[in-house]
Parts: structure tokens; C-alpha cells; sequence
């Protein structure tokens, strides 16, 4: 009787541990995406135009950022794995203030190149180290609402910070814009405070991960061996590629040249993906929670197919232009109701197929493949986007259609536990440690 009290004290203690946690680290994501939001729509006109370096360094400026996370996320994995993610984040956020304050204060382009690499690599570490934490103060049952949690503040940080910034920056005045990259470079070092402040305890962890690994190639060939991770890499590429690489580049030019949308319904279709994850979130939240991960996202991917049908009208239909201008806007608010849907769906799934104590390496991984989607996704969907409108639409239709696939595919590679963690919460044994006794129960 005694032993069971214990064990049920000591339980208490650390969901108590994981709840105030797991608040630090979602005022750590909103501080992080509002100070982003900040700069991120600002950055080419101030390299540009501000700073007078012209259109190709503010295109260099980008790929830089590119580049930059390609080169450190390989290695972010093995660093969260053995040190864990506490201190590899709060590296990242001190490179990424340095990389912020250096860039509003850099006048010429190799100081902005190497300023625009430092905020990139710390942004690009920032992300697998702030999934692998939540993963840490999660459980099973929890986590879908953690990362859904996530995704609407980072998505209400980046919108705030964008508005603030847009009505505190001058065009004509370089030192708003230093104002601008200092007021991020704050969030980032206030982010440290409160990070610095965390404990995370270790969560439960399903029983079907695979033991854990041995040295770093050893690691890497567990990862490719795993059949379930490999192919929600793939899939997770489409879906970058697809979507998020079209946002800002093939789509918006796509919208300039074929659809003739303002700049304004342009602002307003942005708006339009923010307000439907703000509002749609929790709502989706609900539905998402009971049903099979690997069918949520093949729906992501039909309601995607209707949004690329949308935008196919406005920019090749024969309606009038208000017609075409709500066509238009409504195809970012299917992919915001998509992003939606994903955001409690694909990161608890990377986290339950990581093996016990490789969480950070397997986050890292799939970091790595949305950066790549993310680089390679404009450089094709733009020049389609603005010349090639009837198979630019085709193209991302059949991508779209091609998510729906992979992920059916994908749901016969994962475990009931995998893709219905609900229906499976006896199959949990304590992350990177022994499981209690009340854990290690005979499967359900």
C-alpha cells in the first residue's frame, strides 16, 4: 500500500513538473515567433532598398538563411541527443540575438551575409530543440494538444509581430529598421531567461520504439533502417514542398500574374491562413484527437486538391474579379485549415517513432527535409507560378493528391499505437529511463 502511495506522489510531482514546463516553453515559442515576426516580412526591403545592396544580396540573404540551417540541423540532432535539448536551444538563441542585432546594425554585404547566417542557424536549431522539449513534457494523451498549442501561438506570434512591426518601421529610415532586428534580438535573450528556468522531466514513451542507440552512424543507419520515419520524410517533403514552399513565392506570383490580385487581397489571403489556424485550431483539435493520424493527413491532403482547384479558378477561370479575388483568398484558408489539421498530427508522430532518448535526432531529421522542401519548393513553384499558370495549378493538384497516397501508405507502416495513440494508452513506458509499475502493463 505504501509502494502504491509513493509511486502516486511521485507521478503527481511530475505532471505537476511537466505542466509548468511545458508553460514555460509555450511562452518561450510565442516570444521566439513574435520576435520573428518582427523582421520576417521586412527582410528584402531592408537589404534591398533600406540598405541599397540591391535585389540579388536580399536574394542571397534568403538562400543564405537556407543554406545555413541545411548545414547545422545534421548536427543539432547528435548535440540534443547527448547534451540534451535545454542547452543546444539556449546556444541557438544566443547566436540567433547576435545574428538579429549584427544584421540591423550591418551596413555592407559580406557583414550582412554572415550576420543573415548566424540568425539562420539559430533559428533553423531553435525548432527541433523547442519539438524534442515538449516531446519531454508530454505524454501520449497530452502531446497532440501541446504541438496544436504550439503551432497557435507561433502562428498569433508571428501575425502580432508583424502588425507592431509594420506600423513601428520606416522605409525611408534605417534605424527603424535597427530598432526592428533590436526588439528581436530581445525576445530571443528574454526567451533565454525564461528557457534557463526549465526542468523538463522525462515522459512516457510507447512501448514499440526500438531500443536505444549507440554511436552517431549507428543512429543514422537506426533512422534510414526505420521504415515508418523514412516514409513520413517523404511524405513530409510533399507536404512542405507543396504548401508552405508556394506560400510567399509560385502561389503569390501566381495570384500577381494570372489572377491579377492586388497586393492588397494579396495581404488579405495572407491574413485569411493566420485567422483560420487562430480560429480553427482547437475546433480541429477535437476532431484530430480520435481519429487515425495517417487519415487526418491523407484529408489534408483532398482539402489541399480543393484549394489548388480554387486557385485554379481565380487565376484561369473566366468569373469576374471579385469572384476571383475570393477564389483566391479562399485557397489560403483551405491551406491554413490543413496546417491546422497537421500541426497535432505530424510532430506527436515524429516523436512516436523516435526511439527511446533520439527524439532531438529524429525532430532534427525531419527539421532538415522542411528545409529542403522549403528551399526547393520556390525555386520551382516561382518561375511556374509566374509563366506556366494552367500546369503550375496541375502540378501542385497532383502533389496534393500524391499526399493523400503517401499518407494511406504511411498508415500501413505504423503500429496501432503510432497512428492511434488514443486507443493505446496502457502501451507507455517512461522516456530514457525504467516505467513505473503501474506502466508496464500487458498490451490492451
Amino acid at each position: 500500500m505504501y509502494a502504491g502511495l509513493i509511486n502516486y506522489l511521485r507521478e503527481v510531482n511530475v505532471t505537476r513538473a511537466m505542466g509548468a514546463a511545458m508553460r514555460r516553453i509555450h511562452v518561450g515559442n510565442a516570444l521566439s515567433a513574435f520576435g520573428l515576426g518582427f523582421t520576417v516580412p521586412y527582410l528584402y526591403v531592408y537589404v534591398a532598398q533600406v540598405r541599397e545592396l540591391g535585389a540579388m544580396t536580399a536574394g542571397l540573404v534568403l538562400a543564405v538563411f537556407a543554406v545555413a540551417a541545411l548545414i547545422v540541423l545534421p548536427f543539432a540532432g547528435r548535440a540534443i541527443v547527448r547534451r540534451g535539448p535545454l542547452p543546444v536551444l539556449l546556444v541557438a538563441l544566443v547566436t540567433a540575438a547576435l545574428g538579429s542585432l549584427s544584421l540591423g546594425l550591418a551596413a555592407n554585404a559580406p557583414t550582412v551575409l554572415l550576420s543573415a547566417a548566424a540568425l539562420g542557424a539559430g533559428q533553423a536549431v531553435m525548432q527541433p530543440a523547442l519539438a524534442t522539449m515538449i516531446v519531454d513534457c508530454s505524454t501520449a494523451d497530452t502531446r497532440s494538444r501541446a504541438f496544436a498549442t504550439q503551432f497557435f501561438l507561433q502562428n498569433l506570434g508571428l501575425g502580432v509581430g508583424g502588425l507592431i512591426g509594420g506600423h513601428l518601421v520606416d522605409p525611408t529610415s534605417a534605424s527603424s529598421f535597427t530598432l526592428l532586428f533590436a526588439i528581436e534580438a530581445a525576445m530571443f535573450l528574454l526567451l533565454v531567461v525564461v528557457m534557463a528556468t526549465v526542468r523538463t522531466p522525462h515522459s512516457p514513451r510507447i512501448e514499440d520504439a526500438p531500443g536505444r542507440p549507440g554511436s552517431a552512424r549507428g543512429s543514422w543507419k537506426q533512422l534510414l533502417g526505420n521504415r515508418a520515419m523514412v516514409q513520413l520524410c517523404v511524405l513530409g517533403f510533399v507536404l512542405f514542398f507543396a504548401c508552405y514552399g508556394q506560400f510567399e513565392s509560385g502561389l503569390s506570383a501566381y495570384g500577381v500574374e494570372a489572377a491579377g490580385i492586388s497586393t492588397s487581397a494579396l495581404g488579405t489571403a495572407l491574413a485569411a491562413n493566420t485567422a483560420m489556424i487562430v480560429v480553427a485550431q482547437f475546433a480541429v483539435l477535437r476532431f484530430v484527437e480520435r481519429r487515425r493520424r495517417s487519415r487526418v493527413i491523407a484529408a489534408v491532403g483532398l482539402i489541399w486538391a480543393v484549394a489548388w482547384v480554387a486557385a485554379g479558378y481565380a487565376g484561369l477561370g473566366h468569373g469576374s474579379r471579385e469572384m476571383a479575388t475570393a477564389a483566391f483568398v479562399s485557397t489560403y484558408a483551405l491551406f491554413g485549415l490543413g496546417e491546422a489539421m497537421l500541426s497535432p498530427t505530424v510532430a506527436p508522430l515524429v516523436a512516436d517513432l523516435a526511439p527511446a532518448g533520439m527524439a532531438g535526432q529524429y525532430n532534427s531529421v525531419f527539421a532538415l527535409v522542411k528545409q529542403l522542401a522549403l528551399a526547393v519548393g520556390p525555386a520551382v513553384g516561382g518561375p511556374m507560378g509566374a509563366s506556366l499558370h494552367a500546369p503550375y495549378i496541375v502540378t501542385f493538384l497532383l502533389f496534393s493528391l500524391g499526399i493523400t497516397y503517401l499518407a494511406v501508405r504511411l498508415g500501413r507502416a505504423l503500429t496501432v499505437p503510432q497512428d492511434q495513440p488514443w486507443s493505446a494508452r496502457s502501451r507507455v513506458v517512461a522516456h530514457g529511463g525504467p516505467a513505473p509499475a503501474d506502466h508496464t502493463q500487458a498490451r490492451a
